[in-house]
């Protein structure tokens, strides 16, 4: 319906953002029969340097979702265990054999092809709507309660009124900025800068991480190419910039196992990606008519990739405790308080083994501008092999894997 050129629609569910969360809490809806829009403020989904980590975790909900033929169809590598060099030896540091599920490995994937998959599978379902290029502005209130939004696209406003708002637009949420939720943040010591490198015959087998003797160096495989990463101290970008492109690669050629050589490829800063890591959560992760999930909810470390698959975890959780309500029109806010506290411990657990992750705070100051070696938890499993079928575990399940109900 057209209103002076205002566009309103109106469906059970609005989710702001077709990231992992907002499609797989989309498709999940839709499947028990509720009608969903999905808003995305971008055209597409092609955006390098995301998430690209698919865990056992996921890959189970595919599987019982009967989705997990068609997505290991498309382009992936696969980890059966995550290692990093340590002082010139090779470490596994995450092992998955032993996990009780359908894929004991992490698939690689670009997240587009991801995304792509799950909003395809999706749009089977003819209550399910995706708008690309539909920017969020602001949330329609009555009473104090959020009743829908209102998004800018290339066709004019739109205005879409709903039993319930999510949130599950990322770290960066604009939807929990208009809702007023407060943020608790927890701060990061580091940032990482990704770049491209390519993959050539003679390349260590490297399924995740080198840990060099100042800095920290991830590879990620892409079958042809290395998605790497650069561990620096928070907010050093500028400085690393000033001191010019020639030392930034003779820097990152000091602590990565590939020959200095491949450096040449980057030839400008705009090669170079800059990820501000951060570690934070909402105090409270709803209003009336409206919750967050994900990155919204929560933003993770990179440290294990455990971002999208958290982010799914959510999803499912919602899916479980709100389909029966917003089909049956009697939603409460009692019901959005259940999603979060079903979440609430596996997302506190993981933030506090991330934050236990980083250095010692008493050696913080010390360490800015240095870094004396690889962090402890990576000692400790060098020490105790046997470990790494317990970080195996809490990387590729998480602290409360959730499970798809079946269809009504």
């Amino acid at each position: 319906m057209k209103t002076g050129g205002l566009a309103k629609i109106k469906t059970g569910c609005a989710i702001v953002g077709a990231g992992p969360a907002g499609l797989m809490l989309g498709l999940l809806l839709a499947r028990a029969g509720i009608d969903v829009i999905v808003t995305e403020k971008h055209g597409d989904f092609l955006r390098d340097f995301r998430g690209d980590t698919i865990h056992p975790s996921t890959l189970e909900v595919m599987h019982e979702l009967g989705l997990l033929q068609g997505l290991l169809a498309l382009p992936h590598t696969k980890a059966a265990s995550l290692h990093a060099e340590i002082d010139g030896s090779t470490i596994t540091i995450a092992d998955f054999s032993r996990l009780p599920t359908q894929c004991r490995f992490i698939a690689f994937m670009p997240q587009w092809e991801f995304l792509s998959y799950i909003a395809s599978e999706a749009a089977r379902f003819s209550n399910f709507h995706l708008v690309m290029n539909a920017e969020v502005e602001a949330l329609r209130e009555v009473d104090g309660k959020v009743t829908g939004i209102r998004a800018r696209t290339p066709d004019g406003d739109l205005e879409i009124s709903a039993g319930l708002v999510i949130g599950a637009d990322g770290r960066n949420s604009r939807i929990r900025e208009y809702a007023g939720l407060e943020v608790e943040n927890f701060g990061s010591p580091s940032d990482v800068l990704w770049m491209r490198l390519s993959r050539q015959p003679g390349d260590p087998v490297q399924a995740m991480g080198h840990a060099g003797p100042r800095q920290g160096f991830v590879m990620i495989d892409r079958a042809d190419y290395w998605q790497c990463g650069y561990v620096v101290r928070k907010g050093s970008f500028a400085d690393v910039r000033e001191r010019g492109l020639d030392a930034f690669r003779q820097e990152v050629a000091s602590v990565s196992p590939l020959p200095a050589g491949r450096l040449d490829e980057i030839t400008s800063w705009d090669d170079i990606h800059l990820l501000s890591v951060r570690i934070d959560r909402l105090k409270r992760w709803w209003r009336p008519g409206l919750l967050c999930i994900g990155d919204a909810a929560h933003a993770m470390s990179p440290i294990g990739g455990v971002g999208v698959n958290l982010a799914i975890q959510d999803a499912v959780a919602a899916a479980n405790i709100l389909a029966g309500p917003l089909s049956e029109g009697t939603l409460t806010s009692g019901k959005l308080a259940a999603v979060e506290a079903r979440r609430r411990f596996p997302t506190r657990a993981t933030q506090k083994l991330q934050l236990m992750m980083r250095r010692d705070k008493r050696k913080r100051e010390a360490d800015l501008n240095r870094r004396s070696g690889p962090p402890a938890f990576m000692r400790g499993i060098a020490r105790w092999p046997a470990l790494a079928h317990l970080a195996g575990r809490l990387i590729g399940l998480g602290f409360r894997p959730e499970h798809v109900r079946p269809r009504p």
